[in-house]
């Protein structure tokens, strides 16, 4: 979470960028030989790091214009919640889905959030869809009481779950300590997914959650809270308490090589535009500390 010294963050990351800028300019106007010794080659805008999106932030709209909004944005992965790919299409469906998906440019990275029953027929559906589709993972809830047919069923399947964890209210996992501490002696398909606005909500800090969870996350919602407490609202990455800094730092020391989907959960009629806020604001991130 931000601490006092968040303004100082923000005045390193606006003059960081600011210089790079200025930097830029004056190289433009030198000799090429010159410019071709300061230059230095081409990186990631991303560090390494599977940002995409997790396509709940574009609820309200098709697959069709998911797609297209999230290629608009500069991302290359997505997420796909049920309402872009419904839990009872046919198998053809899904796989058209999936093409769909490669055709716009982009990489199928998991489903969900999906919630799983106690029911084996339930949950060997779901694992149907996730395979048919082709997704590796499965960003899922369930009730504690399922966990030794879900880990059976997920060993069938050879599919990793992610386990999310949904802050206050959530009576089974809050935390993404809670996940962690249920999965950490089974198989390690199991895992979780860390949603970093509830973390924040119940007070806990997302990059310490990252790095002692870090063997079992195997995907991240990305995003930003009004409050860390249980009224926080959503808003955009980088206009709320969240430490994104102390996150990415997190994520990089850990090599982290999961999904990092945007979840912009405000304003769902017209989300772009926090999108590409979200968005620019994490990209100037990651250029400061590279």
């Amino acid at each position: 979470m931000k601490t006092a010294n968040a303004f100082d963050r923000r005045r390193f990351l606006q003059t960081s960028l600011l210089g790079s800028t200025a930097l830029a300019a004056a190289v433009t106007a030198l000799p090429g030989l010159v410019r071709a010794d300061v230059t230095k080659p081409e990186r990631d805008a991303f560090d390494g790091l599977k940002l995409g999106i997790a396509s709940y932030t574009y609820r309200k709209f098709s697959l069709e214009a998911a797609l297209a909004m999230t290629k608009e944005a500069g991302l290359k992965y997505i997420n796909l919640k049920d309402m872009h790919l419904p839990l009872k299409s046919t198998t053809e469906q899904r796989q058209a889905v999936r093409k769909q998906v490669e055709d716009a440019g982009l990489t199928l990275m998991g489903g969900g959030v999906i919630a799983l029953g106690k029911e084996e027929a339930d949950i060997r559906a779901k694992f149907d869809y996730v395979k048919d589709a082709g997704m590796p993972v499965m960003v899922c809830t369930l009730d504690p009481e399922s966990m030794d047919l879900v880990e059976k069923v997920a060993k069938d399947y050879e599919i990793r779950l992610a386990i999310h964890n949904h802050g206050p209210g959530d009576k089974h996992f809050p935390s993404p300590h809670d996940v962690f501490a249920a999965v950490k002696d089974r198989d390690k398909r199991l895992g979780l997914c860390m949603d970093i606005g509830h973390t924040v909500r119940i007070g806990q800090d997302p990059a310490d959650a990252a790095i002692k969870c870090a063997s079992r996350l195997y995907d991240l919602h990305l995003k930003d809270e009004t409050l860390a407490k249980p009224a926080g609202k959503p808003t955009e990455v980088g206009r709320g308490v969240i430490d994104i800094v102390g996150l990415f730092k997190a994520l990089l020391q850990i090599k982290y090589s999961g999904h990092a989907g945007l979840e912009y959960e405000a304003k769902e009629a017209a989300p772009q535009p926090g999108v590409l806020e979200s968005v620019a604001y994490m990209r100037g991130v990651l250029a400061a500390l590279g």
